[in-house]
């Protein structure tokens, strides 16, 4: 397992070269301390870059901060509009016109990571998209996001949104920061809405002890994207991984860089997010061809619960052992990542109040028919389909059979019986031939006699 995911790394590095992007053996990453804002590690830290679904970081503060400014509640109906439900995957599918509380709809984005509901936020404050677009590009503004640029709430592929590792970890610690009372929204491990229960996208909730939030991002272009945080022994950390070419990986160099920041010591030689060099880029790489355009099933965003491999002399290419770390540090002992352990998920609803038992088993009970009716509709559909091409590739069997007694059936052969004649047999045998010509003159197609 150890040589294959070598080998991967080591195809996916040389695959980044033949693209002529400006790619490296490692993408973007940061770890900064939320208590002092001093950076432990940077490494292309303010390079452009799409933010895919990160962008939802952003989408959050706007609304947390109307919360906090008294102008939303947390209990405030959102209506999802026409242009929201017609949004691609990933989505909640609700119809248009249906209410959410404001709570209900943050949780489910920073979860599902849903697009529908992401849009349904910014439509009902900004008025539209890009009303919502320029409250989030101001709000970026004021935090000191200089390299980050949003076209709107969701991270949906638009060549106008970019943003940088050292951006988004000023925008998690400003959430962490100014909104301590909502840190929960970002470690929800699941949310359950009706029968449907749907597991955070961050493979560290429930697998890296510590972990606390926040949010991934996936779209072709930019690969996988993470800003995490995790919290030991009283000490906060922020990590930002940034074009990883899995899901997988993303996971894993996250815990390794927060293993590396855990056991590191912050001093006055650690500088701090808003003194790191600007990049000389001004455009973000186009990951596509390395992520997408390769061979193999197409990549996916949820993450997988695999184990990280043991310990090995075969180099891990996205290690953070390659990378060197700020400040005092040591070689940690490796945080082995398990299985996901098991979560109690948080219940989401649509309309005002929570729904009542009963109206949780009337729900319940149309979300099992209608999978049922999907399920009968899909297998109708099978069969239809495998009935017509068995009916299409049966042929028509126009030859005639003759039997001839005793003998089994034969296709495309006239069998004739000729009855003896008294007198001469070579008399007999000119009588005989123009019968059997006439017989097979009969049989012959149309087409073939003409």
């Amino acid at each position: 397992m150890n040589v294959s995911r070598a080998l991967r790394m080591t195809a996916f590095a040389v695959a980044a070269v033949m693209s002529g992007q400006a790619w490296a053996a490692g993408g973007p990453a940061l770890v900064v301390e939320v208590d002092s804002g001093r950076v432990l590690h940077a490494e292309r830290a303010t390079d452009p870059w799409y933010p895919a679904s990160i962008t939802k970081l952003m989408t959050a503060y706007v609304a947390l901060d109307k919360v906090k400014r008294g102008q939303l509640a947390m209990d405030t109906l959102l209506t999802v509009t026409d242009s929201a439900a017609a949004l691609p995957p990933s989505k909640m599918g609700f119809k248009p016109g249906t209410q959410i509380r404001l709570d209900n709809a943050l949780k489910i984005m920073m979860v599902k990571s849903a697009n529908d509901v992401a849009a349904t936020i910014a439509e009902n404050i900004g008025g539209s998209i890009d009303g919502f677009s320029e409250l989030m590009n101001a709000e970026a503004q004021r935090l000191g996001m200089v390299s980050s640029h949003f076209a709107n709430p969701h991270g949906l592929p638009d060549e106008r949104n970019q943003t940088s590792a050292r951006d988004m970890a000023l925008l998690a610690r400003a959430l962490l920061k100014d909104f301590p009372d909502h840190q929960d929204l970002f470690d929800i491990g699941a949310v359950q809405f009706g029968r449907r229960i749907m597991r955070n996208t961050n493979g560290l909730i429930g697998r890296y002890p510590g972990a606390d939030g926040m949010k991934t991002g996936f779209i072709c272009s930019s690969g996988f994207n993470v800003v995490a945080s995790a919290t030991r022994n009283g000490r906060h950390l922020i990590t930002v991984v940034l074009g990883a070419p899995s899901a997988n990986e993303r996971t894993m160099k996250a815990a390794e860089l927060f293993d590396r920041g855990f056991n590191s010591k912050v001093n006055f030689t650690n500088p701090e997010l808003a003194a790191l060099p600007t990049s000389a880029n001004t455009t973000p790489p186009d990951m596509r061809p390395v992520i997408c355009d390769r061979r193999g099933p197409m990549p996916q965003e949820e993450d997988a619960p695999v184990v990280a491999e043991d310990d090995s002399n075969v180099p891990n290419l996205f290690s953070s052992e390659v990378m060197a770390f700020a400040g005092d540090t040591q070689k940690p002992v490796r945080t082995v990542l398990g299985p996901r352990a098991a979560v109690q998920p948080e219940r989401v609803w649509i309309g005002l109040n929570p729904p009542s038992e009963a109206e949780l088993a009337a729900q319940a009970a149309a979300e099992e028919a209608a999978e049922k009716a999907r399920l009968s509709k899909k297998k109708a559909t099978a069969s239809k389909k495998k009935g017509a091409k068995q009916e299409a590739s049966k042929e028509p069997d126009v030859t005639p059979v003759i039997e001839d007694e005793g003998k089994p059936k034969q296709k495309g052969r006239v069998s004739v019986t000729v009855k003896p004649v008294t007198g001469n047999a070579s008399e007999a045998k000119p009588a005989a031939k123009p019968k059997a010509q006439k017989a097979d003159a009969a049989t012959k197609p149309k087409s073939a006699a003409n």
